[in-house]
């Protein structure tokens, strides 16, 4: 029924604001003469296709996603297959009332006013194709002209991973004029839309499953100098909890074995150990080559390298015990003989002796291999004091300085010898052989990972909710 009529063509060509360069494609666009039901549509002689409709016309526009085909982490690039849809009011377009509505070449938009619609985060778009290319012209009786547009596109959006894998997107897409200011064209989100496909009662699907993102499109109703379609990126927990947090967690236990194993054993604690830790760190390393980069740590790095700290301090904690151990075997027995031949040398009282009494003393001895050595007799208990008194001084610097403290009242001496007792004593409750130090590190170690958990969860969690509800 479609038939050629070359009045119409003079109409368009030549009449009103219509004017145009002369174009092949839009010449045979114009030439074809729309029937519907034996009636023509002709577009008005004085109609100018370079003005607006009207003051502070109203484009109403409409996104049906019909699929989300790529997040890209790196390039921070959203990919989706969309309808976009836009509906503006053209009262100098007019329709018979008896046709509800009159499909127009695609081409056919050239002749007509179209919004110079700019979408801001757009890095690439492409109009999808099967036999055609999917882009309707549709124009109503009540005056109603609808633009309809299949297409791939590509959004750019600005990641912030420091919550990364806690992470929430937000991603703006901004529909407005480039030309127009608002107060001539303004843009807005159309709740029920004329065409089909478009609206909830329609089965518009807004939340998408990916295997690692759930991208949900929500509209921004708030008032914006454009329509703004905000895309909300929250990561699937479950492959991150099971692949990181849950072996990270079970190393740290694991490290735990060591306080029940005896210090003695060195090969198998060290091993324990060692092995956890380097497990730790290879771990770290590939999280941080496989996850996207961001300004500061992520929430994953914090954790593993949490995790890494607890199986270190297990390893030093081992170490002090190690040098408890030796400290008891070595030295713990001759430091308690000065001890004790120190408070006994206190506890003498001095013995003043003249050269006569000394000359008078009865000395014995016996002869040993030719050599005759002197014996003191019991009566010089004071003498023989003194002289043990003067070898230990000799033997133990240490034991000089609590002597020299006590009976000089330096107090700078007395404050490093109670530090140097205090340590003493550390050291011997470290390596005490039946293992107080592992017991003690036995409860605290898990306390403090429980209360690390506890902290790093309520503020990531925190954190994340308060992202997610921007």
């Amino acid at each position: 029924m479609w038939t050629l009529s070359l009045a119409l063509l003079a109409i368009v060509t030549f009449g009103g604001g219509s004017s145009f360069s002369p174009n092949k494609e839009l010449l045979e666009c114009a030439s074809q003469i729309l029937y519907m039901d034996q009636h023509s549509y002709q577009i008005p002689t004085n109609y100018n296709r370079n003005i607006p409709p009207g003051k502070n016309t109203t484009v109403y526009i409409g996104v049906n996603v019909n699929r989300v085909s790529g997040v890209d982490e790196n390039k921070e690039e959203i990919t989706l297959d969309i309808f976009l849809q836009a509906s503006w009011e053209e009262r100098r377009l007019n329709v018979p009332p008896e046709i509800p509505f009159i499909d127009l070449p695609w081409e056919f938009r050239e002749l007509i006013w179209t919004p110079d619609l700019y979408i801001w985060q757009l890095q690439s778009m492409k109009i999808l194709s099967v036999l055609k290319e999917m882009a309707s012209l549709r124009l109503y009786s009540n005056g109603t002209v609808s633009v309809s547009i299949g297409a791939t596109i590509t959004i750019k959006c600005e990641m912030d991973f420091v919550l990364y894998p806690l992470d929430v997107q937000n991603c703006a897409i901004d529909f407005s004029s480039y030309k127009y200011t608002r107060q001539d064209v303004r843009f807005e989100w159309r709740e029920v839309a004329p065409w089909l496909g478009l609206g909830p009662s329609n089965g518009q699907r807004s939340q998408f499953r990916l295997p690692k993102y759930v991208v949900t499109f929500v509209t921004d109703k708030s008032e914006h100098s454009a329509a703004r379609l905000q895309i909300k990126l929250s990561r699937e927990l479950r492959s991150y909890l099971l692949e990181s947090y849950l072996p990270s967690s079970l190393f740290v236990i694991i490290s735990w074995g060591s306080f029940c194993v005896i210090p003695e054993i060195v090969p198998g604690r060290m091993v324990l150990l060692v092995t956890t830790l380097l497990s730790l760190v290879t771990m770290f390393d590939t999280v941080s080559t496989n996850s996207p980069d961001a300004l500061e740590l992520k929430c994953i790095e914090v954790w593993l390298i949490s995790c890494t700290i607890f199986v270190f301090l297990a390893l030093m904690e081992y170490f002090v015990v190690l040098f408890g151990i030796r400290y008891d075997k070595s030295w713990s027995r001759r430091r308690q003989d000065l001890r004790r031949a120190a408070s006994a040398a206190q506890l003498a009282p001095p013995m003043l002796m003249n050269h006569s009494q000394r000359l008078s003393t009865p000395v014995t001895g016996t002869p040993q291999g030719g050599v005759f050595s002197p014996q003191l007799s019991v009566e010089d208990d004071g003498l023989k004091q003194q002289m043990s008194h003067q070898t230990i001084q000799r033997d133990s610097p240490m034991l000089d300085t609590i002597q020299s403290s006590g009976g000089g009242g330096m107090s700078g001496r007395g404050t490093l010898a109670r530090i140097g007792a205090l340590v003493d004593s550390g050291v011997m409750f470290c390596g005490a052989q039946h293992g107080a130090l592992d017991r003690f590190a036995l409860m605290v170690f898990p306390f403090c990972f429980f209360l690390f958990n506890v902290i790093y969860w309520t503020t990531y969690l925190s954190e994340a909710h308060r992202v997610y509800d921007k």
